[in-house]
């Protein structure tokens, strides 16, 4: 079970059981952080921690936040600098060079999130929800909540007209970035700075395939709380006793219509595994009419290039973006031996593909490990 599913079954459980809780959420950074915006630790009153914004350095100091937001039911931000040198003076002594706001919401408000964070993961689609973090307009209260739709379909309010329309205008400039920032308002004289999250569902990964080599393939993809789709034309492998971390099966009738059969979209990773000659080419036949961002296969190099010349010289031709979505053979070069370490290649490929990185060395790297659109998050 990943993180963030993790800290969604223990907000829900602790909510139908009436018990006291606080969630904190970073919603800025500043320099170097060890966790992003959106990062969450949900505190119970009683009982363990659950989720992690530092690796455990301040979950602590956060965690005494939280006690004191449980008393009096009032959002809170706390706000840590990282970047002092002095440990005596700041006591962390966490050498990250960052700065860190963090949103600590009561038992209430941490149920708006679970229901927020359900509706992205069953509805498999992004939405945007935006949160009030502090605000001058009369009306527009700390912890308001909106959420927006692609589409522009929204629930819930920040409680002033004006706001909502302005909220809902940059909610959805950022999904379309898929980027989450803090954000100030300017509604008449006041201002309302509102934390704007985009909350992608999970990766969805189709593996074409079910052999012995597939089982590590989708247990590390489940571990990351991707939702793994396992398709075959052999009914009998398609089961929870062979794939437990499988979060659905495809029985296929025909791999040339993959593509339908599976509802591959532009969410949709692809792996295609069967080690099968003909009926490989048979699902890249269909799936290269699909969105799919990626896909890929299994084999040597000169194995696909003649699957791609068969498939040419039938009247199915890879385009230069067809090429350059395809990788095979599927994986970053980590010299792996064994279905395991291959399916580690495999699925630490898919998230350099997924982030738009090159997936070389860190220490190689010019410039700060993660994005950080600070200016960006200046703006109106």
């Amino acid at each position: 079970m990943s993180e963030i599913a993790e800290v969604l079954a223990a907000i829900e459980s602790l909510h139908e059981r009436g018990e006291k809780m606080a969630l904190a959420t970073i919603v800025s950074v500043r320099g170097s952080t060890y966790r992003r915006p959106g990062a969450r630790l949900l505190v119970p009153e009683t009982g363990d921690l659950v989720g992690n914004i530092s690796g455990g350095c301040l979950e602590g100091d956060v965690a005494d936040v939280a006690k004191v937001v449980m008393v009096d039911g009032q959002p809170r931000i706390a706000s840590f600098d990282l970047t002092a040198d002095d440990e005596a003076v700041w006591g962390w002594g966490l050498g990250c060079n960052g700065a860190i706001d963090v949103f600590v919401e009561p038992a209430d408000k941490a149920a708006e999130v679970a229901r927020a964070l359900r509706t992205a993961l069953e509805e498999e689609r992004p939405i945007s929800m935006v949160t009030v973090l502090d605000s001058s307009v009369p009306g527009v209260e700390q912890g308001s909540r909106l959420l927006v739709r692609p589409d522009g379909g929204t629930e819930g309010g920040l409680g002033e007209a004006g706001a909502d329309a302005e909220a809902v205008r940059i909610a959805r400039e950022l999904l379309e970035l898929e980027r989450s920032e803090v954000r100030t308002l300017q509604v008449g004289p006041g201002e309302v700075r509102v934390f704007i999250e985009v909350l992608e569902p999970p990766l969805r990964l189709l593996v074409c395939g079910a052999g012995h080599d597939v089982i590590p393939l989708v247990r590390t993809a489940a571990h990351l709380g991707w939702r793994v789709i396992v398709a075959d034309e052999r009914p009998a492998f398609l089961n929870h006793e062979r794939f437990p971390g499988a979060a659905g099966f495809v029985h296929v009738r025909r791999p040339d219509q993959i593509t339908a059969e599976a509802g591959v979209d532009d969410r949709t990773f692809v792996v295609v595994m069967t080690h099968r000659y003909l009926t490989d080419k048979e699902y890249i036949r269909s799936l290269l009419s699909s969105p799919a961002p990626y896909l890929g296969l299994l084999g040597p190099r000169a194995r696909t290039e003649r699957l791609l010349r068969e498939l040419a010289e039938e009247g199915v031709p890879a385009s230069e973006g067809d090429r350059g979505r395809i990788h095979a053979p599927a994986g970053l070069d980590l010299g792996g031996e064994g279905p395991e370490e291959i399916a580690e290649a495999i699925v630490a490929e898919i998230v350099a593909v997924r982030r738009g990185r090159p997936a070389g060395f860190l220490k190689d790297r010019q410039g700060p490990i993660h994005d950080r659109p600070e200016a960006a998050t200046m703006r109106s």
